[in-house]
C-alpha cells in the first residue's frame, strides 16, 4: 500500500492515528510523518501522498491529498454499501447492519463515522465482507471514488457554518452518488436534488414506504426502513420475513428519540441528535402523546423559519427553548407573547421547566441545534438531559 511513498498524515485525530496503524501493519511507505497545523503551513509539494482527516477545511485541490476513506474505497468499493443523508444515517445504517448481520452467513462490518474508522479494517477485509459505511458530508467532499451500492436519505439545511452555502454541502454530499459506475445502484430520498449518475436510481418518497414492525419509535423510522428492506431484499435476495424479524430486533441508537424515564404521567425522551429545525419538528410528530418540546443550543445561524412556523400553528404543544439559538428563536416575532412558550438560560432551568407545565405525556428534548460551546458533543447533552430528569425523580 503507498509502496514507496513520502506519506502525510494530516490530522492526528481517530482517523488519523488509523491511518498511520494502518500503514504501519501494512508496510510500503518510505516515510510516515504527521502534521497538524493550517493549510498554509503546509509544503503540499513535499510529499507524494497526504492522507487528510475529514473535517480539515481545504479550500483549494491539490492531486497529492486523499483520505483514508478514499484509499479504502479504491480498494473495496465494491463489496460497501455507503449511507449519507442529513438525518438518519446512523440508525439506517445500524438498522441495515442488523438485518444483514441477522439474514447473511457473511462477515458484515460497520465502519465510518459511526465511529469505527475504515482504515483499522483495511487489511481484515475477506472476498465475502460486507461494508456498511456511515458517510458524512466531511468524508464525501473531496472523493473521486463511490461505493457500489449508496444511499442518500434526505437533503436539509445542516453545517452552512463549514459549508458556506447549501449548494455547497449538497456538492459534497452528492459525491457518494454521482462518482458511481454503470452496474452499480443507489437510492435516494424524494426531497435529494437531482444527481446526474451512471448507476441505476431509485427513488424512495417518505409518503410511500411499507409498514414495519420497529422497536423504535416515529415515522422517519419507517422511511430509513424502507431503505434498509429495499437493498436487503433487492440487492441480497433476502426473503420478506427474514428482513422483517431481523428489523424487530433492532433496538435503536442511544440519544434518537431515545426513552430515558418516566416521572408519574410524564413521559421524558432523549433525541439529542438533532441539530435541524426538521429533526425537531419530526421528533414531536413521532410519539402520538407529545406534550413539551426543548429546543436550542449553538447558534449557527441557520433559517429556523420552519420551527417557528410550526410553534405558530401548533398551540397544542408547550415550548421551552434555551441557550443562544433558543434565544433567538424565542424573540421572533410573535412567539414571546404565546403562553405555551418558555425561554431558561440552559438545560437544566429547561428540564425543570417542562416538568413544571407537563401535566402528561411526552417531553422531547430535541434541540434542533449543535451542541458546541456548551457541551462536548450531543451524547453528553444527552447524558446530561438524563441526568436532570433522573435528579428530578429521585427529589420527588
Amino acid at each position: 500500500m503507498l509502496e514507496g511513498k513520502s506519506v502525510l498524515i494530516w490530522g492526528y485525530g481517530r482517523e488519523g492515528k488509523s491511518a498511520e496503524g494502518c500503514l504501519k501493519r501494512v508496510g510500503g511507505p518510505k516515510s510516515i510523518e504527521i502534521f497538524e497545523g493550517k493549510p498554509d503551513e503546509l509544503e503540499f509539494g513535499k510529499y507524494d501522498v497526504i492522507i487528510k482527516s475529514p473535517g480539515i477545511r481545504l479550500d483549494k485541490e491539490y492531486p497529492n491529498v486523499t483520505s483514508g476513506t478514499e484509499l479504502f474505497l479504491e480498494k473495496y468499493r465494491d463489496r460497501v454499501i455507503g449511507i449519507t443523508g442529513t438525518k438518519g444515517k446512523s440508525t439506517t445504517s445500524s438498522l441495515l447492519y442488523t438485518v444483514l448481520s441477522k439474514c447473511t452467513d457473511r462477515p458484515i462490518l460497520l465502519l465510518g463515522n459511526i465511529g469505527n474508522p475504515a482504515m483499522d479494517y483495511y487489511d481484515a477485509m475477506t472476498k465475502d465482507t460486507i461494508v456498511v459505511y456511515e458517510m458524512s458530508c466531511h468524508q464525501l467532499k473531496d472523493l473521486s471514488v463511490a461505493p457500489k451500492i449508496a444511499v442518500f436519505l434526505n437533503l436539509y439545511e445542516e453545517h452552512l457554518d463549514y459549508y458556506d452555502t447549501m449548494d455547497n454541502y449538497f456538492r459534497a454530499k452528492s459525491h457518494i452518488i454521482a462518482n458511481q459506475k454503470e452496474g452499480d445502484i443507489c437510492y435516494i430520498g424524494s426531497n435529494v436534488p437531482y444527481i446526474d449518475t451512471a448507476a441505476e436510481v431509485n427513488i424512495i418518497s417518505p409518503e410511500k414506504t411499507g409498514c414495519y414492525s420497529l422497536s423504535i419509535e416515529g415515522i422517519h423510522n419507517q422511511f430509513n426502513a424502507e431503505f434498509v428492506y429495499r437493498i436487503a431484499s433487492e440487492c441480497f435476495h433476502i426473503e420478506d420475513d427474514k428482513i422483517r424479524e431481523a428489523m424487530r430486533c433492532f433496538t435503536g441508537l442511544k440519544h434518537r428519540l431515545e426513552f430515558v424515564d418516566e416521572i408519574g404521567d410524564v413521559r421524558f425522551f432523549d433525541d439529542s441528535i438533532s441539530t435541524i429545525p426538521e429533526a425537531a419538528i419530526s421528533a414531536m410528530g413521532s410519539l402520538p402523546d407529545s406534550k413539551t418540546l426543548l429546543i436550542g443550543g449553538m447558534d449557527r445561524g441557520i433559517d429556523y423559519g420552519k420551527l417557528i412556523d410550526f410553534i405558530r400553528n401548533h398551540n397544542e404543544y408547550n415550548y421551552v427553548c434555551m441557550y443562544a439559538s433558543g434565544r433567538r428563536i424565542y424573540d421572533s416575532e410573535g412567539i414571546a407573547d404565546l403562553s405555551n412558550v418558555y425561554y431558561e438560560e440552559e438545560l437544566t432551568g429547561a428540564v425543570n421547566k417542562a416538568y413544571e407545565i407537563t401535566d402528561s405525556g411526552a417531553v422531547i428534548l430535541s434541540p434542533a441545534a449543535a451542541s458546541y460551546g456548551y457541551f462536548k458533543n450531543f451524547e453528553e447533552r444527552g447524558d446530561k438531559f438524563a441526568s436532570i430528569v433522573r435528579e428530578i425523580k429521585n427529589g420527588n
